[in-house]
């Protein structure tokens, strides 16, 4: 019986040992924000203490980020994730102890929340540049999707629920308590990663030049990389604008929407957050069940655009069943969109690179995410909320329409094909596509006459609206006497 697809990046035991790691350490987290709240409560601190705390961990993420990519692409990253598990292990640990003991304060949480903020900015872009290293090319959509299940349902559904259950049976500190085991688990299992797996250097990373090179070339370098590739600096403008104009009304407003148009409460928030959570969930574990789309660039704006069309309405709604499914399509189409995206960085970014432009994409993804938020409420104080959903919903898949007009992403980027017909893009041309460039160019014949194969460059050969690597580097004929001489 085959394999199902979303499931195959489990015969790989680097793989096998990475995500268990990965899935401990996102119930912690998840963990870890119920049980912060609640310490910053039993300690008698308020909304103002909290958000203290809260922001500490926020200005962590987003100091570091860029640096964690660029140590990405520096240092080892098995090295580099096992480090920064440590120290999660090492502030979580403390905490505890601290609260065990009767002496812990607001300013060591406030700390801890800002050591692991920084931890999280050198953790994630370490881990999208070692995927493509541990797995094969076309796995890499299967585990990007599994992480995009398990994320939704262990930090935001089972993590927060067994720390609200640990709270409520013993303390806060106990909850911090269970946290640190998970952080211990977690560092434990990541020490079965094998170094001689991953020991081998990346191709066309030369690590004594990028040493040399100080922080600032080097995030000059990944930056360089994205204004002159067109698809990826057009899906980070779009992710800009998405960001400014759809988290502020989902994250500030739409509670007012169910106060307002549904008479609802705090548990129907809840229940509408775990719905979109839900289709968060099914949308990546359905699209890591495929094969990656042939137009993958025109299926991730698509999926991104036409998903956020329904929050147009959110302001005219006054069904809670109706709101639950403007935000059930959103989740699933977002997490499409989300799945594809990081499958496209791994395998068409040289991987010198991986790190720099995975820290990039995380950065714009939350900078921008507090001003979304600061904004939302003033906008509804001189505006009607459902004016400012029917913008937020209605410009975003417009500027997807304008990043794939922009871009010319219709069609996929080029290609790079190597002369033994291994490409990157995971794309193999049919031997009908073969035999149709061989009449054309009957020199696509003279390959493969004992020759050691080379580098071919990227070539835009357009069939239709489909690009294709130059012929020269299609694979000779099979057959001895077929050389031409």
């Amino acid at each position: 019986m085959p394999t199902p697809k979303a499931l195959r990046p489990f015969a790989h035991r680097e793989y096998r040992v990475l995500i268990a790691a990965l899935a401990i350490s996102i119930f912690g987290s998840g963990m870890w924000a119920v049980g912060m709240v609640y310490q910053v409560i039993h300690l008698g601190g308020g909304p103002l203490d909290l958000s203290l705390v809260a922001a500490a961990g926020s200005v962590g993420l987003v100091a570091f980020v860029l640096a964690g990519g660029i140590a990405a692409d520096r240092f080892p990253q098995r090295r580099l994730i096992i480090a920064v598990e440590g120290a999660n292990l090492a502030v979580i640990a403390t905490i505890t102890a601290l609260a065990m003991t009767g002496l812990l304060q607001i300013w060591h949480l406030a700390i801890g929340a800002f050591v692991l903020g920084m931890g999280a900015a050198f953790f994630f872009p370490a881990y999208s540049a070692i995927l493509p290293r541990i797995l094969p090319a076309e796995d890499l959509l299967a585990a990007n999707g599994m992480e995009g299940s398990m994320r939704p349902v262990l930090q935001q559904a089972a993590g927060p629920a067994v720390a609200g259950i640990v709270v409520a049976a013993l303390s806060p500190s106990h909850a911090v308590a269970a946290v640190a085991a998970c952080h211990l688990l977690a560092f434990a299992v990541l020490n079965f990663l094998s170094r001689t797996a991953l020991a081998t250097p990346d191709p066309g990373q030369d690590h004594g030049v990028l040493r040399k090179n100080t922080l600032l070339q080097d995030l000059r370098e990944g930056v360089s990389y994205t204004v002159r590739t067109p698809w990826l600096l057009w899906t980070l403008l779009w992710a800009c604008i998405s960001v400014l104009f759809l988290i502020g009304p989902i994250e500030v407003l739409l509670p007012f929407v169910v106060r307002d148009q549904l008479a609802g409460d705090s548990s129907m928030f809840g229940f509408l957050l775990a719905v979109m959570g839900v289709g968060a969930a099914l949308g990546s574990l359905l699209t890591a069940s495929f094969r990656l789309p042939r137009r993958y660039l025109t299926v991730m704006m698509v999926s991104w655009g036409a998903g956020s069309l329904p929050l147009a309405a959110v302001g005219f709604m006054d069904s809670f069943w109706a709101i639950a499914a403007a935000l059930f399509v959103f989740g699933a189409t977002g997490s499409v969109g989300m799945v594809i995206w990081g499958t496209l960085l791994q395998r068409r970014v040289p991987r010198h690179l991986l790190g720099r432009i995975s820290s990039l994409d995380f950065f714009v993804s939350l900078a921008l995410m507090p001003v979304s938020m600061a904004l939302a409420g003033p906008a509804a104080e001189v505006l009607p909320i459902w004016l400012i959903f029917a913008v937020a919903g209605g410009v975003c898949p417009i500027m997807a329409v304008v990043a794939m007009v922009v871009a010319r992403m219709p069609g996929a980027p080029p290609g790079h094909r190597t002369c033994n017909g291994k490409h990157d893009a995971g794309r193999r041309l049919t031997r009908r596509r073969a035999r149709r460039v061989s009449l054309l160019r009957p020199a696509a014949a003279a390959l493969s006459c004992g020759r050691a194969p080379t580098e071919c460059p990227p070539s835009e050969v357009p069939w239709g609206r489909l690009w294709a690597p130059a012929p020269e580097c299609l694979p000779a004929p099979p057959g001895p006497g077929r050389c031409p001489r």
